[in-house]
């Protein structure tokens, strides 16, 4: 429920906090006091639309903070889930009005888009006037109203969950029997390319590891090649070793006659000789780490030519053949196992289907059962409102062949407003008082069921007087029983039944150079004054007090 309202720096409004307690509240006041006002206010911080025209004279900005006592469980508090915010049992909705028409939205201190305030509004209260019946304008809303009013929440919701299983039947049949018949038209084709890529067997990233390993052995070919030519020059044929060996043992043989010429020169070419040979077994062991095998290389060649020439052909990169393998392949199965498959999957769509018709008939005959005891008890409702010629009457219309995920029917209001008179959709038939009434006489008969907490009624007692005025207020009264109510109200009847008494007045301020809007919660008696007041108009007599004091006995 509501619990408090602040308003700051909006039109005549320049500060302005009004507690709120359960049952049934009533503003009242004299025409231009600011009522209206004081709704745009609450508006705003329900995702309401902004305008700059809202912001009083003088200052920058208008603000507008609801807050609400909610239970858990609430919509609301999904609302909040969904958007990543926190819930604490108290919600409090903030509305920022800039002067250059800009505003900012937050909840519970965090900010949000006017769209999420709009929706979290739309579940806390809903304000109900004689111009302003937006609950009762989608016929999609009065489905829900009659499904609230015969508890029929929990066989919608499994009437959902067996939508969406014949649903997501309904679409694997589609795509088999697509697939099939895709098949079926290139059944040739298909066992063609799906044979041949079966046979080149590609694999993912083949590709670039190929190319990747022909790269590194066209790299060690070309060093294969310099170490062959260097070990030709060291150990090959022409190698200098033999010679030089040859030269050392003749050097040897005569070192005995000149020892001191030749020791030196042979020392030095026996090192040579180790260096040369020690040069040969690193050339050996590098040409044996190049490990370069040209038949394999022929192979790489091969198999990449065979991959990117698929490729080409089918049009698809050579990474992707592999998928496409793949799917060639369910295609061939599908023409050779389809038809067994879909067997299958009919069944199981017509099992889908006729477990949620079942379903959706059921539901539609129960539908139609408690739309005659919504018209039966809304219809015991209007004769006090001065609606007694008037008939009230649910139209069911159902229609198998236009099923959805709430049933087969379309639900919507009709009435008859005098008879002989064609009935009709009651947002079309019934005149502006008569809607107004119309919706009183529904919203009682739900009471609590697919309503918000909230309810504000804005002058729907306009026009009626005496007896009618006092069956709005007795079913005002008797709807704050379930759900708190706010009425803003020209009627004392109405007013005397109220639990929270709230006039709203203008106050001249700085000697009549501007004035303020001011709202204070009546004791009783002052309460007894208003109500008189509003018998009596300007003079209050004796009598307008007496009378008030009787209504406010009778209501008690």
């Amino acid at each position: 429920m509501l619990a408090r309202l602040s308003i700051r720096d909006i039109v005549l409004i320049e500060r302005l906090d009004i507690e709120f307690s359960r049952g049934l509240a009533v503003l009242t006041g004299e025409t231009g006091a600011g009522k209206s006002i004081l709704l745009d206010a609450f508006a705003l911080a329900l995702g309401g639309r902004g305008d700059a025209g809202l912001v009083r004279h003088g200052a920058e900005q208008g603000q507008v903070t609801a807050t609400f006592d909610v239970p858990k469980g609430h919509p609301a508090a999904r609302i909040l889930a969904e958007n990543g915010l926190d819930d604490t049992g108290e919600m409090i909705l903030r509305r920022v009005q800039l002067a250059d028409g800009r505003t900012r939205a937050f909840i519970n201190d965090q900010a949000i888009s006017v769209q999420t305030l709009k929706a979290v509004g739309a579940v806390l209260v809903e304000i109900h006037g004689q111009h302003d019946e937006r609950a009762l304008v989608d016929a999609s809303t009065h489905r829900q109203l009659l499904d609230a009013f015969a508890g029929h929440e929990e066989d919608v919701a499994a009437l959902e969950a067996l939508w969406d299983v014949r649903r997501t039947a309904g679409t694997a049949l589609d795509e088999h029997r697509a697939g099939m018949e895709r098949a079926a038209r290139e059944a040739d084709y298909l066992r063609h390319a799906s044979q041949e890529l079966k046979a080149l067997a590609p694999k993912e990233g083949e590709e670039t590891e190929l190319a990747n390993r022909r790269t590194t052995m066209m790299q060690g070919e070309k060093v294969a090649t310099d170490l062959r030519e260097a070990q030709e020059a060291i150990g090959g044929s022409h190698s200098p070793v033999s010679a030089l060996s040859a030269a050392v043992r003749r050097l040897e043989r005569r070192a005995a006659n000149a020892p001191g010429l030749i020791e030196p020169a042979v020392k030095a070419i026996d090192i040579a000789i180790n260096a040369l040979e020690e040069a040969d077994q690193h050339l050996h062991a590098a040409l044996a780490a190049t490990d370069f095998d040209p038949a394999e290389l022929e192979r790489i060649e091969e198999r990449l030519f065979a991959l990117r020439a698929a490729s080409r052909k089918y049009s698809t990169p050579v990474d992707l053949l592999a998928a496409l393998a793949a799917q060639y392949a369910g295609d061939v199965a599908l023409i050779d196992a389809g038809a067994d498959q879909l067997k299958k999957l009919e069944a199981a769509a017509a099992e889908a289907d006729k477990r949620y018709a079942a379903a959706a008939t059921k539901l539609s005959a129960a539908r139609s059962k408690a739309a005659e005891k919504l018209n039966k008890a809304v219809n015991a409702e209007l004769a006090p409102l001065k609606l007694e010629r008037a008939k009230f009457m649910t139209q069911v219309e159902s229609n198998a062949a236009a099923p959805g995920p709430q049933g087969i029917d379309r639900v919507e209001f009709w009435v008859q407003t005098n008879p002989g008179t064609k009935p009709g959709p009651m947002m079309k038939v019934a005149s502006g008082g008569e809607l107004s009434r119309f919706l009183l006489a529904l919203k009682v008969v739900l009471a609590d069921r697919g309503s918000a907490p909230t309810l504000v009624f804005d002058e729907i007692d306009t026009g009626v007087g005496g007896a009618v005025a006092d069956a709005i207020g007795s079913r005002l009264a008797r709807l704050a029983g379930k759900v708190q109510v706010m009425a803003v109200t020209h009627a004392p009847q109405v007013a005397a039944r109220a639990s929270q008494h709230l006039l709203i007045s203008k106050d001249a301020l700085d000697k009549g150079k501007r004035v303020a809007t001011r709202v204070n919660a009546l004791a009783a008696d002052h309460r007894r004054e208003e109500i008189a007041r509003m018998l009596a108009g300007a003079e209050i007599t004796a009598e307008a007090r007496a009378a008030a004091e009787r209504l406010l006995r009778a209501a008690s």
